[in-house]
């Protein structure tokens, strides 16, 4: 079941993207020759009006083939893509990354109606165990732990790692905690255990940094674009985190997983229902959308690169090396895709 998810998900992804630049092209007067989904060879295809749409053998991304496109053909035909100005050719370009934005917004103010857990710099007291320190000073599920003073010092919880510290810290001390609930703060006295119970911490409570958040319809779309762009701009920084990692050769503390990788994150996606495959597919989405801006080639950022060089120099990339370019950017990419497949691959051994 989770397989067919995720080529339904994988599908949903490449389709958007794509349909971004198949109805950018039309809206610009670009003749579409193919419209495919995967990578050649070709499985099979058929041609409706003057576009070929077709499925193809390597299912990791799709295409959309325009006439004029390598600079080798149709200089001088006003629907090749190569006549059209830098601006049209942008638009084009970035359409596919904006179909990708546009999902994942939808997606996100959809789950912003239903409730959704969202991280925050607050802790949160999830459940409270029997006969706790907790407990005995009547902390509930809900409660807010905003600070807690320790002989006359104040410390401040912006995460759940702030209070396991502290409480392990302080043990055995007299502890005053400066709880939110139901809108009041109040101060409470308690004494972080030194031996809890196995399986209980010093405080006997579990906590969060996770709320739900839920909105009316006419307010999700608002909310749900400001959540997309946050998790955009974490998406870049981790990436450019990861890329500085890498090329310095330090350990990275992100997870690259290839389709297989996310075949199985669909899995465990999948057992928590539908909302939690509709997050994951936002997020895929985003991701999408950063990694195809990136100014790599045989990307969608490489070839805007292209045509900014074309707009700032008045002047044409020649066409031999943007096509040599090209393949050596797509062979990367395919080399590099081989390699997390074979990584998703040895640790599902393991």
């Amino acid at each position: 079941m989770y397989i067919v998810v995720f080529i339904i998900i994988l599908a949903v992804l490449v389709l958007i993207h794509e349909l971004g630049h198949f109805f950018a092209a039309k809206k610009n007067g670009i003749l579409v020759e193919e419209f495919g989904f995967g990578f050649p060879p070709r499985l099979f295809g058929f041609k409706m009006g003057e576009t070929l749409y077709s499925v193809n053998l390597l299912p990791i991304g799709g295409f959309v083939k325009l006439f004029g496109e390598e600079y080798h053909e149709g200089e001088s035909d006003k629907r090749a893509f190569v006549s059209k100005t830098p601006a049209q050719k942008a638009f084009v370009i970035i359409a596919g990354v904006l179909g990708n934005f546009l999902l994942a917004w939808v997606l996100i103010s959809y789950l912003f109606t239903q409730g959704v857990p969202t991280p925050t710099n607050k802790v949160i007291v999830e459940g409270v165990q029997k006969n706790s320190p907790a407990q005995i000073a009547q902390l509930k599920t809900g409660d807010v732990i905003n600070k807690i003073t320790v002989a006359g010092t104040e410390y401040q919880l912006k995460s759940t790692q702030d209070l396991t510290l502290y409480s392990k810290k302080f043990a055995g001390q007299s502890t005053i905690f400066s709880v939110t609930s139901n809108g009041k703060e109040r101060n409470v006295t308690i004494v972080p255990r030194l031996s809890p119970p196995k399986g209980e911490g010093p405080l006997g409570v579990t906590i969060t940094s996770y709320e739900e958040k839920k909105y009316t319809w006419y307010k999700a779309p608002f909310y749900g674009l400001i959540h997309s762009f946050a998790i955009t701009q974490k998406i870049i920084v981790e990436l450019g985190k990861t890329a500085f990692n890498f090329f310095t050769f330090q350990k990275t503390n992100v997870d690259v997983a290839g389709p297989i990788g996310i075949a199985q994150y669909t899995g465990t996606a999948i057992k928590f229902g539908k909302n939690a495959v509709l997050e994951l597919m936002a997020l895929l989405s985003l991701n999408l959308a950063v990694i195809n801006i990136l100014p790599f080639p045989a990307l969608d950022g490489g070839r805007l690169m292209f045509i900014l060089y074309e707009w700032l120099t008045k002047r044409r990339v020649n066409k031999n090396v943007e096509r040599y370019v090209n393949m050596i950017g797509l062979g990367t990419l395919l080399a590099l895709a081989a390699l997390i497949t074979i990584n998703d691959v040895m640790k599902l051994i393991k």
